[in-house]
């Protein structure tokens, strides 16, 4: 019975030992670990310490952006236009006011208005306002504008359709049976890329100052001098005139047609030149027996040939000088000889011919 005792008495001792040794271990604060608050419990005869850990936390706050001002800063402008100390809504009434100035152009002696809106021209005010609100005092700020360049285009073509001139050609006409030809008049054509490239600068500059369209001049493709040889026959006076655009520079005398043949009145060209032609009959009654005569010195055309555009017409040389200053012919133009090669080797084929009665 003693030993049993005993034992138990063992065993008891050696359990409340490991439960001391347990307290012990859990208390011990480990490496690193916050220091906390320190208490400390009595359990029979043992004194044991515990710590209670606590957590510190920091919260960071992030500053918020200020708050545009009620009003523009002092001293900023947009575009050229001061809107420092107004509110936003007092700024885009004044910058829209400016942007919408018409712009000045100037045609010759004309003015013209047009406005951006007409031009189909935009401005980014309200990007504007918002640089502007934060912006420091005094500073000047640029106001974005778009421009369409077909739209400008299409309005100044619309101008040139009343301003631009067609260059007007001499025209050579006779006026009392003498050559007149008519004063050239140069045209003019606007000047539309030049044009478009200038108001496009001006509205993106917010420049105002009046802008002077050019035109480029057109010259005629015929003028006074582009005339050169011009024949008149009278013939009624049997006379060939030669002249140098209105300038009369030499006389024949020739033989104009029958009264049963007369020589074709109008206005004429030379449209064939022979030397040494063939005479072939015409159709005709007075040629209907004849043969087809060679050159040579009894060919009735002498030694050269001007046919004009008049059918079966033309300035002949004749072997027959007599009949000269005579309506003698089947309503060709007879020279004599020497005269009708001097003309030949100085008209060209396209040379007017005008025949008149007097």
């Amino acid at each position: 019975m003693r030993r049993r005792g005993f034992l138990a008495l063992f065993l008891a001792a050696c359990g409340a030992a490991g439960v001391l040794s347990a307290v012990l271990v859990a208390a011990a604060p480990s490496a690193g670990a916050d220091t906390g608050t320190t208490g400390t419990v009595t359990t029979g005869t043992t004194t044991t310490t515990t710590t209670t850990a606590t957590t510190s936390t920091t919260t960071t706050t992030t500053p918020k952006p200020p708050k545009p001002a009620a009003t523009i800063p002092l001293g900023v402008a947009i575009a050229g236009t001061l809107v420092g100390g107004l509110t936003p809504a007092q700024a885009r009434e004044e910058v829209q006011a400016g942007f919408r100035r018409p712009l000045t152009v100037l045609i010759n002696k004309r003015t013209f208005k047009v406005t951006p809106a007409q031009l189909g021209a935009s401005a980014y005010v309200g990007d504007a306002i918002k640089i502007a609100r934060v912006s420091r005092p005094g500073r000047s700020i640029a106001l974005k504008v778009k421009v369409p360049r077909t739209k400008v285009e299409a309005w100044l073509r619309g101008l040139a359709v009343k301003w631009d001139r067609a260059p007007v050609d001499s025209r050579l006409l006779l006026r009392h049976s003498t050559p007149f030809v008519t004063k050239d008049v140069a045209g003019r054509k606007l000047r539309v890329v030049a044009g478009r490239k200038a108001i496009v600068v001006a509205l993106w500059t917010h420049d105002r100052t009046p802008i002077r369209l050019t035109f480029e001049p057109l010259r005629a493709a015929v003028t006074r001098t582009s005339f050169g040889d011009v024949i008149v026959i009278h013939r009624g006076q049997n006379r060939l005139m030669l002249y140098d655009g209105m300038k009369l520079t030499r006389t024949f005398g020739v033989a104009t047609g029958q009264s049963a043949y007369p020589t074709p009145l109008g206005h004429y060209e030379i449209v064939v030149k022979w030397r040494n032609p063939w005479w072939y009959p015409p159709s005709s009654d007075w040629a209907k027996d004849a043969e087809p005569i060679p050159p040579g010195p009894g060919n009735p055309l002498g030694t050269r040939w001007m046919g004009i555009s008049a059918p079966a017409v033309g300035i002949h040389g004749t072997p027959d000088p007599a009949s000269i200053g005579y309506s003698a012919s089947h309503g060709c133009i007879r020279m004599r000889i020497p005269e009708a090669e001097w003309l030949f080797d100085h008209v060209e084929i396209g040379t007017p011919v005008y025949i008149v009665p007097s």
